[in-house]
């Protein structure tokens, strides 16, 4: 570990740059406002005591987002979380729909989001997390198996199987005849 000092401006920047980021990842993962927000500020701070230093933006990103899926595993994986139910992700939806808006366009391109989130929502953690990593955050399957640990081969056969999921989900909720 680094003993470099991260001033305020600097982490600021860090935090505008990467915390929606990580705050969507975590809550994707999470279910839940506050523990996804925890999660990002412990993000945070283990970037504050690593230093801030790192060999180039996307090994920066990389580290970020490892370090939010850990927290959300660690954070998922506690004996308080088990035992919990928690729908908040709906009341988020609700509030999507809820959002004023200009044009009718707006108002439809909402509800889609909101239906896309939903199916999203109700997939398995290990699906969402690569689907959102790879179409989101726009990172390749190598990047992907780096930062969550698994191989190649399991990140592609995820996003596939998670792919096929959201599809007959979609067609379902989608299909009228």
């Amino acid at each position: 570990m680094t003993n470099v000092q991260i001033d305020n401006s600097t982490m600021q920047l860090k935090i505008d740059q990467y915390g929606d980021m990580l705050f969507r990842l975590s809550y994707l993962r999470l279910q839940n406002r506050q523990d996804a927000e925890d999660v990002v500020q412990e993000v945070f701070y283990q970037y504050i005591r690593q230093g801030g230093s790192f060999e180039s933006e996307a090994h920066e990103k990389a580290w970020l987002l490892k370090v939010a899926l850990n927290a959300c595993r660690k954070l998922w994986g506690s004996a308080w979380s088990r035992h919990r139910s928690d729908g908040e992700w709906e009341e988020c939806l609700a509030g999507m729909k809820d959002a004023p808006a200009g044009l009718e366009e707006d108002v439809l391109d909402r509800e889609r989001e909101a239906g896309l989130l939903a199916a999203v929502m109700a997939l398995p953690a290990k699906y969402r997390d690569v689907l959102h990593l790879f179409y989101y955050q726009e990172l390749s399957v190598q990047e992907i198996a780096k930062i969550t640990g698994y191989g190649v081969s399991t990140v592609t056969s995820q996003l596939t199987r998670g792919r096929n999921l959201l599809r007959k989900s979609l067609k379902e909720e989608y299909d009228f005849g």
